[in-house]
């Protein structure tokens, strides 16, 4: 059965209304998506590659970003985290509706610092700190008591204590060198303004929808 069609019949994106840089242009489309209470805005699709150049992607959340780069953390023993070793680049996908819009994001990866990933940790639940220490991410597992045992011995471990970040955990800041800002238009005929990087700062340009 085919998904009823959708028309977008919002305001387009405007050359006149860009932020001159795609940093800044993100944050505010961002803002908006946080203040329209769209569930969990800061959720994004990260694309990588394996070893055979098949792509792989996923859902991850995004924590922080800014001109230094868009920062997310996982497990360092992950199948993402052995695919960026591999193959250090990365594409990030945004989407939010009902603002019908969609962001973009390619570029280099690498692991935030030591501390930066010390700071985010300690901020966590407590319960999502105990997981981390408790699943080895990405390795097969016999089943679901298994992961419970395993989170239960960590909580006892560290009872009446602070827990501590494992050393396989920790972030990644994905540096860009392209945007693409997408939003929806009435009749299919989309508006698309890509950026890239250029002599002094930013160059973009609207592209086909």
């Amino acid at each position: 059965m085919e998904a009823p069609r959708i028309e977008y019949d919002v305001d387009g994106l405007l050359e006149a209304n860009l932020a001159a840089d795609p940093v800044d242009q993100f944050t505010h489309w961002f803002d908006e998506a946080v203040q329209a209470d769209l569930p969990e805005a800061n959720m994004m699709t990260l694309a990588t590659v394996d070893a055979l150049g098949m792509p792989d992607a996923r859902v991850v959340l995004l924590k922080e970003h800014g001109p230094d780069g868009f920062v997310f953390y996982t497990n360092y023993g992950s199948t993402k985290a052995e695919q960026l070793a591999a193959h250090p680049y990365a594409t990030l996908v945004f989407h939010w509706e009902p603002l019908h819009r969609q962001v973009r994001i390619l570029g280099a990866v690498e692991k935030v610092d030591p501390e930066q990933s010390d700071t985010y940790f300690a901020s966590r639940p407590r319960g999502s700190q105990l997981a981390a220490r408790a699943s080895r991410q990405s390795i097969p597992v016999a089943n679901r008591h298994v992961l419970r045992e395993r989170y239960e011995e960590e909580d006892q471990r560290w009872a009446g204590a602070d827990v501590p970040r494992p050393d396989d955990w920790g972030g990644y800041r994905l540096i860009p060198g392209r945007f693409e800002f997408w939003q929806g238009q009435v009749n299919r005929m989309h508006d698309r303004i890509r950026f890239t990087p250029g002599e002094g700062g930013w160059f973009y340009e609207r592209l086909s929808p």
